[in-house]
């Protein structure tokens, strides 16, 4: 049994990741602010304090793996990593694969990423920014753990308690059923990874001591869209009628990929990198994938519990979907 730190661990990933290394025996402590999330998983201990200016009540403790899910600041980052120096065995750090130049097509763990620029606040995170920030808190925690770093560079990260609905607003969407504005072809394909899988990837990192760096997304070639949307009609069990509209019609219509249409980036972007991932590393470590199906109904069923009258991050409102297909149709 070890003995896990998590930095975070109130929300999202932080609370899957606790949830599988409890299940699998290992003893969990979350710092925190308490400030987002619910009550932590059976079983884990929290203690109270702010990882930039407030590390004193973590002292005395020794652990055998730190894991990282809420570092996007270097210098948050080189705070914690120069305090865990001497306190833990590995240091896992999550990142993302928004640490590459997504204009490059295919990308692997060798792929170059982007450097921050010297006039850029790295402090302040901006969607301009926060890959190359994330590239910088790389560095620094291989720079101090070298061969007992771990960084993961997830995709989209989907399933239960995600806040963002960049894959809940299409299952959410088939619940309702009728006519469905869908983006490009069921050809398209996309990569994204079901948290409760990447969480136990993490582990097995931890149990493994496998230390390096790992792309953590779907294989290219795994989904299509069309797949993706059959599994949540069937999960859904009402009536849709799919229409598919090209990038062109939906650009005209100032209906943006990503965030209107999720999981969709067209080829006009020009980020062939962001949906063409190399994760063969990870899959020889170990990575392993549920049904898609799976995905599609707990995610559904997790949204469904959620207050009435929710609004959705992402998709289209109701009324600019029915506008469109008016014109599409």
């Amino acid at each position: 049994m070890s003995d896990v730190l998590v930095l975070g661990g109130g929300v999202f990933l932080g609370k899957h990741v606790s949830a599988v290394l409890r299940k699998r025996g290992h003893a969990v402590t979350h710092f925190n602010r308490g400030k987002s999330g619910g009550p932590p998983p059976a079983g884990v201990m929290t203690v109270r304090g702010d990882r930039r200016s407030d590390l004193a009540a973590l002292e005395t403790g020794t652990w055998d793996a730190v894991v990282d899910t809420s570092g996007y600041a270097p210098r948050d980052v080189e705070i914690a990593t120069r305090f865990f120096a001497g306190r833990t065995r590995r240091y896992l750090f999550v990142s993302t694969i928004s640490v590459y130049d997504a204009a490059r097509s295919p990308l692997d763990e060798d792929s170059p990423t982007l450097p921050l620029p010297d006039a850029a606040n790295r402090t302040l995170v901006t969607p301009e920014t926060y890959g190359a920030l994330k590239a910088a808190c790389e560095t620094v925690v291989v720079s101090t753990f070298r061969e007992r770093a771990t960084v993961l560079r997830p995709g989209l990260i989907v399933g239960p308690d995600d806040p963002t609905d960049r894959f809940t607003a299409w299952p959410v969407r088939f619940a309702t059923g009728g006519d469905i504005l869908v983006p490009e072809s069921p050809a398209f394909h996309t990569q994204f990874v079901d948290v409760r899988d990447l969480s136990e990837f993490m582990v097995r990192c931890i149990e493994r001591g496998l230390g390096g760096t790992y792309n953590v997304t779907s294989p290219r070639g795994m989904h299509a869209l069309g797949s993706v949307f059959a599994a949540c009609a069937d999960v859904a069990r009402v009536s849709a009628r799919l229409h598919w509209a090209s990038p062109t019609f939906l650009e005209n219509h100032g209906i943006e990929a990503w965030s209107d249409m999720p999981l969709w980036i067209p080829k006009s972007a020009g980020l062939p990198g962001m949906l063409s991932v190399d994760v063969r590393r990870a899959l020889v470590t170990g990575l392993a994938f549920r049904p898609i199906r799976e995905t599609a109904r707990d995610t559904l069923h997790w949204a469904q519990t959620r207050p009435r009258g929710y609004a959705m991050r992402a998709g289209l409102t109701a009324q600019r979907e029915a506008a469109a297909l008016a014109v599409l149709r």
